[in-house]
């Protein structure tokens, strides 16, 4: 008879023990990994960082001896016959403005207005040749940009030489395929009832672009213009050759008149056999992150604000 009774289900209750242990280790395992998770992205927080933050300490170590007053008010050149005279970059700051305000008009309004037309108004086909164009545009080494700006616009046909309007073009180039992009993919995030509400209302598309997307789509065109000027401002290659450099302040003069700049200071003073063109030259290169820092405030703040005003909106 004891051959015939049935088998006690022990795989099944052996099972059921595993899940309950399974389960108790289960918190355990989800904040293991959770720490782990977070540990990778601390550190790799950390590695973005800590570069930045060694440069500007070093940078402040080596433009110590320079940092008062008159590093903002005294021009760069150097008299090896008095290196005890003061020197700044005044200059340097005055012709980096008036470059990144020229990028702001040439390459702000063709790139907005470009990334406009593709994203709302252009066909298939001429969208992609644009979109290819622009990507190929943006991989194009700023060296060879200079380059073509020296060949062309300095020393070619149009004879302009070295000049405002010859730098400020070379940069537009560099920083419209931004630009662009941005532009797109601020328009490209705007909600779809949006245009069908516009649409149903017998809005026109350009009305609708100008009244109804842009607030909306205005904070990522002010993110994209505040990363052309971060790119124009620590361009050097192409200001090589297309506004070479002078110890002067500049001058709104288009063409043949050569211009200063910030990151000019630095690889010109640097090459310089002097302790205080080095010092010059940390400093400047210190003005230039500070510059580029305070640019990016000043987009979070615009972005901020539109974001305000466009949550504010009866849509």
């Amino acid at each position: 008879m004891s051959s015939l009774r049935a088998p006690t289900p022990k795989g099944g209750l052996a099972r059921f023990g595993d899940g309950l242990d399974s389960a108790r280790r289960s918190p355990l395992l989800r904040r293991l990994r959770s720490a782990i998770f977070w540990a990778l992205c601390g550190a790799a927080l950390l590695a973005i960082i800590l570069p930045l933050l060694d440069m500007i300490v070093t940078l402040i170590q080596q433009a110590a001896p320079l940092l008062n007053l008159n590093l903002l008010t005294h021009g760069s050149a150097i008299d090896p016959a008095h290196l005890n005279a003061p020197i700044g970059v005044e200059n340097g700051i005055l012709g980096s403005l008036l470059l990144g305000l020229g990028v702001l008009i040439v390459a702000g309004i063709i790139g907005v207005l470009a990334g406009l037309y593709i994203v709302e108004f252009a066909p298939p086909r001429p969208r992609a040749v644009m979109r290819f164009f622009s990507e190929v545009l943006s991989g194009v080494p700023s060296i060879v940009v200079g380059l073509v700006a020296y060949t062309v616009l300095v020393n070619g046909p149009l004879q302009w030489h070295y000049s405002l309007v010859a730098a400020v073009i070379s940069l537009s180039v560099i920083t419209i395929p931004y630009i662009v992009k941005n532009t797109e993919v601020a328009f490209d995030q705007a909600p779809r009832s949006l245009r069908e509400g516009a649409a149903a209302l017998g809005l026109s598309r350009l009305t609708t672009a100008r009244k109804i997307l842009l607030p909306t789509a205005l904070p990522g065109i002010v993110g994209g213009l505040i990363l052309a000027q971060a790119i124009a401002m620590g361009e050097t290659a192409p200001l090589l050759f297309s506004a070479n450099w002078t110890d002067a302040n500049p001058v709104i003069k288009l063409t043949n008149n050569p211009e200063p700049y910030l990151t000019g200071v630095t690889y010109n003073t640097l090459i310089l056999p002097y302790v205080q063109a080095h010092e010059l030259a940390a400093a400047a290169a210190l003005v230039t992150v500070l510059i580029i820092l305070l640019l990016l405030v000043m987009g979070r703040a615009a972005t901020a604000r539109s974001k305000r005003m466009t949550e504010r909106m009866d849509l």
